[in-house]
Order: C-alpha cells, then structure tokens, then sequence
C-alpha cells in the first residue's frame, strides 16, 4: 500500500484527538478512526473506504446524477462522462426519479448496459406513500434499464411531517422495505439537506444502511433553528454512531463555496469533507475534465491538519448563508 495515499490509525487518533480541541466547532471530526485508513490497490487506484455496514468498500469520489446528467438532449456527452467515470474507477452512481424530469437515470440506462455489474447504483424516490413510492420506483427501474438497484433512497426528507408520512401504515417506508424483500434493492438509504434535527429524528426511528446529507465548510456555521441547522454538528456524530454508510454532497454548493477571499479550489472543497467521517462525496459535473479532477483530487487526498480545517471555515464565515442557499432556495 502506498504511504501517500493511506494514513496510520494512531495517526487518525491523533487528528481525531487534536480536532476536537482546536476546530471546535467541527466536533464530527472525534469519530475519525472509523475508518482505520484509505484502502488502495495501487498508487494509481481510487482510494476506498467501508461503506458503514454494507460489506462494500466505496472509492472516494462518486459521480452525481446531477450537472449535465439532469439535463435532457445531451445523451452523447452525459453517456461518455458516465463510462469515462466508470473507467477512471468511480463505482458509486447517484440519480433520482426527480432529476431531470427522468434525464439522469435515462442516460445511466442508455449507458450501463453490461457495466451494470461492476457498479453500485443508488437512486431516489421523493414519495412519502407506499403507492406513490411503488410507482416511481417501477419508472426508475425501467428508465435505468435495471432489475434491482444496490441502494434505494428515500430523496430530500425535508420535515417532520414528512417523516410522519413515511412511517405511517401506508407510508414509503413499507414500499422500501417490500423492495428490500424481494431484493429489488439492496440497502435502504436515507437523504436531506435542509433540516438536520428532522434528518435524526428519522435515522433514530430505523436503520438505514445509508444517508446523504449535505456537508461542506460553510455548515458549521449554521447554529439557529429549523433549517438554519448544522448537519456535521448534529447529524454525522449519529450517522458515524450507527455505522451507516455516509455520503457527502452539496461539497461545491453549485460553486457557490468558492468566493473571493474564501476558498478557492476544489481540493479544499472535497478535501473539508473528506477528512470528516465519511464513505465519499458526490458531485454533479458538466465535463470530462472536471470529473478527471475531482477524480485526481480524490486519487491523492491526504486528510487535512485541524489548523487547515479551522482556516477553511474561517473563510467561509463571511459568506455561509450563499454556501448553504439550498436550505432556504425554493425547489431544494
């Protein structure tokens, strides 16, 4: 294994360690060791890590069904980005029923054909009823051109009312778990970025196998109520807690992370979140080339110090509420 591209447990405790005292406020950062160390096959490989309980091991970087994918008359280059993702080694493909009217998934079906097997695909329904569920799952199914999907998740639980609905008698959670049954999926997965005391509240009701929450170095920053909550102060301590497998998004925040005098570059924006616990981070992408970088960024991540953490917060501070939009913008 190569030295580069892994880090000791004793040197994670001591990160750990350091972290809670002089970041603070990124008291997720106590939990590191959960992961030992990044696991890679050769120096040229995508580092991977446990994907909490599931048995799979998830490289870092995973490719968002969002950016080109979700928007429709593109299938040439959304189909070329999605093999060039899977022959750079990205094996976590995201999607939703809801993105693109139906564009995302169909281009990973017009694309997967016999890749399918090599892949862990992960779509979403946003249905808080058992029919409604049922329904777009059927739909998903077919525009993926898939028989069963490795994770299935229930897309952007945003209140509690819908967490209410959910675990009603009739609610989605009985359309999941019939799923589940019948290996129509193979894990249950959970996502949100809005509420994170909502968002809790639900991973404390049932073991999901997975979430996706929204992380990046301007949450921290939210300590008021209702969505102006932080989810790496409340939610990831109890994902880490439960073993769930951990998916970072919202990273870039459509750009809005890199402002003048803020962060700059997309290492810092993946790297904040990768040195928190967790599995990988998504993110939507337009080119080739971005996706060859982030894939690079992630092919030679090394977990920041606390100091590099605390600065990278620090930056953001001035501009928080534009890095975290997606908790108050209508449609998000």
């Amino acid at each position: 294994m190569s030295q580069d591209s892994s880090i000791s447990r004793r040197d994670l405790l001591r990160t750990a360690t350091a972290g809670a005292v002089a970041v603070g406020a990124s008291v997720a950062l106590q939990p590191l060791t959960v992961f030992a160390k990044d696991s890679v096959k050769d120096a040229h490989a995508l580092p991977t890590r446990p994907f909490g309980l599931t048995g799979e091991n998830i490289p870092l970087f995973s490719l968002g069904g969002q950016g080109l994918l979700e928007i429709a008359d593109h299938t040439d280059e959304a189909v070329a980005i999605i093999n060039r993702a899977i022959d750079l080694g990205v094996k976590y493909l995201d999607t939703a029923w809801w993105y693109g009217h139906g564009s995302s998934e169909t281009y990973y079906g017009q694309a997967l054909g016999a890749r399918r097997k090599d892949i862990y695909l992960a779509t979403k329904s946003d249905q808080r009823s058992y029919d409604g569920a049922m329904r777009q799952l059927d739909e998903s199914l077919k525009r993926l051109k898939t028989d069963h999907l490795d994770c299935w998740q229930m897309h952007n639980v945003r209140t509690s009312k819908d967490v209410e609905a959910i675990f009603a008698p009739d609610g989605a959670l009985k359309a999941f778990l019939k799923a589940r049954n019948e290996k129509i999926t193979r894990f249950i997965g959970i996502t949100g970025h809005r509420n994170a005391f909502v968002l809790k509240d639900a991973i404390g009701r049932f073991s999901f196998d997975t979430i996706l929450m929204a992380l990046n170095a301007a949450d921290v920053h939210l300590n008021g109520t209702e969505n102006e909550t932080s989810f790496i102060k409340n939610v990831l301590p109890a994902a880490v807690e439960k073993k769930m497998g951990i998916i970072g998004m919202k990273v870039p925040a459509l750009g809005n992370i890199f402002q003048p005098n803020g962060i700059a570059k997309m290492e810092q924006a993946m790297g904040y979140v990768l040195t928190h616990p967790v599995t990988t981070v998504i993110i939507g992408i337009k080119t080739i080339a971005e996706l060859e970088e982030n894939v690079n960024i992630a092919r030679t991540f090394k977990p920041f110090t606390p100091v590099e953490m605390a600065k990278l917060e620090d930056l953001t501070k001035p501009y928080f509420e534009d890095a975290t939009f997606f908790k108050r913008r209508a449609g998000y």
